[in-house]
């Protein structure tokens, strides 16, 4: 039987399609934003999507299930920001710490920005750490670089995983490099010409790197594109236009640098192509751009569920 989840924050489902690959059945998925709630609910129709403030989300109904996953908001930790940590009102950790006690899970596991390990929010970690520690969980903190799980872009998150003492010990912490990511020519070789552009190969042969990290989604920011002047001049050197987003590849006869589409930069982050984002251009490149790349997400759910089934297997035959 698959172990339980719940997921806080779950913007377009990055972190909840890693978990269900690892074996976690989510028995709700709480996000507020509509666009990325109508994205959940059209790729998985069983889901129990909440679209909802997670400062208002009651956790009590759904006390006993292994993990408690989420990815917080950025913003209050980003080095982009004014790094206001618990004084900005977008931060959520007080929020999951709640749900922590809600919902007694048997693991914990969060995603943000690398800026969260700033010496600036050391004390701010301990606190998280300490009132976690008094209702029994053990706390970790790791930065993760997605393209050390195949993933073909520089994305480092920071991961924040706690466990209940007596399955803490098992946890390891997933092995990188394991899977070396594809280029970015090899990963969008077929999208790049699937409307039959004669420059595809050449493109896809001078894209030889990964991707730097995919941004812009920033409700406060003006559209979709990929990113401020030094992420564009990355994006330049791989032979991308990063000055707005394409609706479609381009067609014969296309001079000059390529723009990725909604699904390339999908592809990037790590989503299959069966999972449809719903919504216009800007709206679904938003979703995109906040998401947590499936399989990082994947690799670190899966050596949690270790951890619980080693620890306790009779958790495997419930």
């Amino acid at each position: 039987m698959e172990m339980k989840s719940l997921e806080m924050c779950a913007g377009a489902g990055g972190q909840a399609v890693g978990l269900e690959l690892a074996g976690f059945e989510h028995t709700a998925l709480v996000e507020l934003d509509a666009h990325a709630c109508s994205t959940l609910r059209y790729n998985r129709p069983g889901w129990s999507v909440f679209q909802e403030d997670l400062n208002h989300f009651d956790g009590r109904p759904f006390r006993g299930i292994e993990l408690l996953a989420g990815g917080l908001p950025c913003p209050p930790f980003s080095r982009a920001g004014k790094q206001l940590g618990e004084d900005d009102e977008r931060n959520l950790f007080p929020s999951a710490i709640r749900l922590v006690d809600e919902t007694k899970p048997l693991a914990v596991m969060i995603e943000n920005v690398r800026g969260i390990l700033d010496a600036v929010f050391e004390d701010y970690r301990t606190y998280i750490a300490g009132e976690l520690r008094k209702m029994g969980y053990r706390t970790d903190w790791r930065l993760l670089q997605a393209s050390d799980y195949g993933v073909p872009q520089l994305r480092p998150r920071v991961v924040f995983v706690a466990l209940q003492e007596r399955y803490a010990d098992h946890f390891i912490w997933p092995t990188a490099g394991l899977r070396p990511p594809l280029t970015v020519g090899e990963t969008l070789r077929d999208l790049m010409g699937a409307n039959g552009w004669e420059g595809t190969d050449a493109w896809a042969d001078n894209a030889d790197d990964i991707a730097p990290t995919i941004v812009g989604g920033s409700k406060k920011h003006g559209g979709p594109d990929l990113g401020p002047t030094r992420a564009k001049r990355a994006w330049s050197a791989l032979g991308v236009d990063g000055h707005n987003i394409a609706l479609e590849a381009p067609h014969p006869g296309f001079e000059g640098m390529p723009r990725l589409t909604v699904r390339m930069t999908a592809r990037l982050q790590g989503f299959r192509d069966d999972w449809q984002f719903v919504g216009a251009k800007t709206n679904t490149y938003r979703q995109v751009g906040n998401a947590f790349p499936p399989p990082v997400a994947q690799a670190v759910a899966t050596q949690i569920r270790h951890a619980l089934e080693v620890a306790e297997p009779t958790l495997v035959s419930m």
